[in-house]
């Protein structure tokens, strides 16, 4: 039978970068409602992080891949009152309960031609397995009105089923902190359409030419030819950091030392970082293309960012910060929604 209280949450397709983000204050809000039960799907390689974690109402369970997340599917069709699949793709099989899906990647929608053969393969499978199993939800959430009406189209789903429904942790902390002449700070994983490469060697052009200047990445060891581009640029004396994964506490000090959050990625269904740069006072630098449009208002535009003359282009117009305008956010937090939506 259904049980009334219990909510599941399935986010076994989530590890890294902005959705680890996203989940982890999700599970931070969970815990706070001591009238529900939620069962969390964990992807089995971030068991080391939950243990700390633990909370009464919550019960986790670490799971290895699409398999074990199909069995168990299969052996609990009848267990929950709603489930929230965070990871874009829904249930394996119908279930009684009321199913949303949180859809947050934009490669399902449109592959970068910048994947190579892989990449490209495991995207079309993926296509393949979300248009098999898109009848077994109840309702699309989705975090901009371009993924919206993108995979509305792209998937052949009703309006009514898609929700515009953006949610994002607030950056907070305390301290005064100077920002760097020049800095540029580009939070993101290193995924071919983040566009890393192009971002650098355009920042090491732009560090020729005016002999100052910061750029600060955040690339972790899942990326080793970007990490190894930053090494030999910083061997050659290019005043590039890489800070990798850092805590919230620490990336709010990057954010305010900085002058500009440069944004050159080629696809994105959000782009928290431009959320968080606006809160914290960096001025934007992002790729003119919709998903930027959706989030913000930028002070500059990259120009068909696939060009990296382009980036420099767009870094070297920052050098006038006085005159740059700051930049004006259109996103804001829905967590209180979407929590609603579970609960009712």
């Amino acid at each position: 039978m259904i049980i009334d209280n219990i909510i599941l949450i399935d986010a076994i397709f989530i590890n890294n970068g902005g959705g680890k983000i996203l989940l982890d204050y999700l599970y931070d809000e969970l815990s706070k409602i001591d009238d529900n039960t939620f069962v969390f799907l964990i992807d089995s390689r971030l068991k080391h992080e939950y243990p700390s974690k633990k909370k009464d109402n919550i019960q986790i369970h670490f799971l290895d891949g699409f398999s074990q997340r199909s069995k168990f599917y299969k052996n609990h069709t009848l267990n929950f009152k709603s489930v929230l699949c965070f990871g874009n793709i829904p249930p394996n099989v119908r279930l009684k309960a009321k199913v949303l899906t949180y859809f947050h990647q934009p490669m399902y929608l449109s592959i970068p031609k910048e994947f190579g053969i892989v990449e490209t393969i495991k995207f079309k499978l993926k296509i393949a397995i979300l248009r098999l199993f898109k009848k077994n939800t109840d309702q699309w959430l989705v975090q901009s009105d371009f993924i919206k009406n993108a995979l509305q189209n792209k998937f052949d789903i009703e309006e009514s089923k898609v929700l515009l429904l953006p949610f994002y942790p607030p950056l907070t902390g305390e301290g005064l902190f100077s920002r760097k002449k020049n800095s540029f700070i580009f939070v993101s994983n290193a995924n071919p359409h983040k566009n890393h490469q192009n971002l650098i060697n355009a920042f090491c052009e732009f560090f020729d030419q005016q002999k100052e200047g910061l750029l600060t990445v955040t690339v972790n060891e899942t990326f080793p030819e970007i990490l190894k581009l930053i090494k030999e640029k910083v061997d050659l004396g290019y005043p590039i950091n890489n800070i990798g994964f850092v805590s919230r506490d620490e990336l709010y000090r990057e954010y305010q030392s900085h002058q500009y959050l440069v944004f050159p990625s080629l696809a994105e269904s959000f782009g928290l970082g431009l959320v968080e740069a606006i809160e914290n006072g960096c001025k934007i630098i992002a790729s003119d293309l919709p998903y930027a449009h959706q989030a913000c208002v930028a002070s500059i535009l990259i120009e068909k960012p696939q060009n990296k003359d382009n980036i420099l282009a767009a870094l070297k117009k920052g050098i006038d910060y006085d005159k740059i305008p700051f930049s004006e956010q259109k996103i804001h937090n829905d967590i209180e929604k979407l929590i609603n939506l579970l609960k009712h």
